[in-house]
C-alpha cells in the first residue's frame, strides 16, 4: 500500500515538475528554470527570489530538508530571529554569496 502512495507521489511531481518548471526557466536568463523551481518550492519564496537574484543557498538551508535533523536547524533559525540578526549580519558573516 505504501508503494503505490510512493509512485503516485513521484508521478505527480514529476507532472508538476514538468508542468511549471518551463514556464519558470523563461523568467530570466542565466538563473530560474529546474533550480529556481527546487529553491522556491523547498526552502520558500525568499530563498527562490534570492538564487534568482544570483545567491547561493546556505548549507543552513539545505540542512532544513534533512528529516529529524532539519528541526535543529529550524530552531537554531529561530532563534536567530529571536535574538534580531539582520541579513547584513549575515552577509557579513558568511559572505554576501548568500545575503
Amino acid at each position: 500500500m505504501k508503494i503505490k502512495k510512493f509512485i503516485a507521489s513521484v508521478l505527480l511531481a514529476t507532472m508538476l515538475l514538468f508542468t511549471f518548471a518551463p514556464t519558470a526557466s523563461a523568467a530570466k536568463e542565466g538563473r530560474g528554470g529546474l533550480m529556481g523551481f527546487i529553491a522556491g518550492c523547498c526552502f520558500g519564496v525568499r530563498a527562490g527570489a534570492a538564487y534568482n537574484d544570483g545567491k547561493d543557498l546556505h548549507w543552513r538551508e539545505w540542512c532544513g530538508l534533512i528529516p529529524y535533523v532539519g528541526i535543529v536547524f529550524s530552531i537554531w533559525n529561530g532563534i536567530n530571529g529571536s535574538e534580531g540578526v539582520t541579513t547584513a549580519d549575515l552577509a557579513t558573516r558568511y559572505g554576501a554569496t548568500y545575503y
